[in-house]
């Protein structure tokens, strides 16, 4: 399959984003985020059938690929993240959208569908916590924070410096190809070897996780409960679906739990696959969001 060609847009956020555009221009915006580790690679499988009757835009975010990668962990706050999106609608003249976000680009969807309801009209969801649910079950579920250990470790900038050269190889055997049971190899492989081999891409990529709130105790910790976790949390206005591969290693089902007290509007789609769902499994993505009705 050949990749659409991206168009370099300059935003109001001071950032300069690499972005797939594809599909009529008058039709029904959808825009796509992609997550950790990748880039609008991710939708590769699913913008030429949504591009069939929607304006689709799959950026490559902030600090990831050829994408501008501003200094220091703050940058990569997720309100920084939230006003790209903003801005990137904004420069392509795009008033209300549908907002697909997986993993980390999902992360940031809840957000920005919870702080711009005027904006988001529907939500799609692949394998991404909602905000709450995931902080709730890192303190409550024994087995959640056990399986998202790796994320203490992604925030040792330590890290950094073995990725380069036969470290980036490592880390996608490690991290990435082992997780996606359809294998990425070929021009694949090499696309994402490449993006990752940009002149700090791998340190503006981890910097998502150094800049998020989001605590993660140590496995046997008995930390103070934010109040928080128990107080009434602003719900989900907008109808949003949320696919889910079962298989998921890294995400477990207790993220499912309590999700109709949050998203009143909701609809789940449970699917064959792991965390990385738009690779492994795309037929079941687009089933799911046309049979939705995107």
């Amino acid at each position: 399959m050949t990749d659409a060609p991206l168009t370099r847009l300059t935003l109001s956020t001071g950032v300069e984003l690499d972005v797939q555009i594809a599909g009529p221009e008058n039709a029904p915006a959808v825009i796509l985020l992609h997550g950790f580790p990748e880039s609008h690679r991710t939708w590769r499988h699913i913008v030429p059938d949504l591009a069939r009757d929607h304006r689709v835009v799959a950026p490559d975010q902030r600090g990831y690929a050829r994408s501008s990668k501003p200094e220091g962990i703050a940058a990569y706050a997720p309100d920084r993240i939230v006003a790209d999106l903003l801005a990137l609608a904004d420069a392509l003249g795009i008033d209300r959208f549908t907002l697909v976000g997986h993993d980390w680009g999902g992360a940031i969807a809840w957000m920005a569908a919870l702080g711009h309801p005027d904006r988001i009209e529907r939500l799609v969801i692949v394998n991404a916590p909602h905000p709450l649910v995931f902080q709730r079950s890192l303190f409550d579920d024994p087995a959640q924070r056990a399986a998202s250990q790796y994320i203490t470790r992604f925030r040792d900038t330590g890290l950094d410096r073995g990725l380069i050269g036969e470290g980036l190889e490592r880390f996608f055997t490690s991290n990435f190809a082992a997780h996606v049971t359809t294998a990425i190899a070929g021009a694949d492989k090499a696309a994402y070897l490449d993006e990752w081999g940009q002149p700090g891409a791998m340190t503006a990529m981890l910097n998502w996780y150094r800049a998020s709130p989001i605590t993660v105790p140590a496995a046997g910790e008995t930390p103070s409960r934010p109040a928080f976790l128990d107080a009434p949390f602003p719900p989900v206005t907008q109808p949003t679906l949320v696919i889910w591969g079962t298989q998921d290693r890294a995400l477990l089902p207790v993220q499912l739990e309590g999700l109709d007290t949050l998203v009143p509007n909701l609809t789940i789609e449970r699917v064959d696959a792991g965390h990385f769902v738009p690779w492994q499994n795309p037929a079941a993505v687009i089933a799911a969001m046309r049979q939705w009705g995107i």
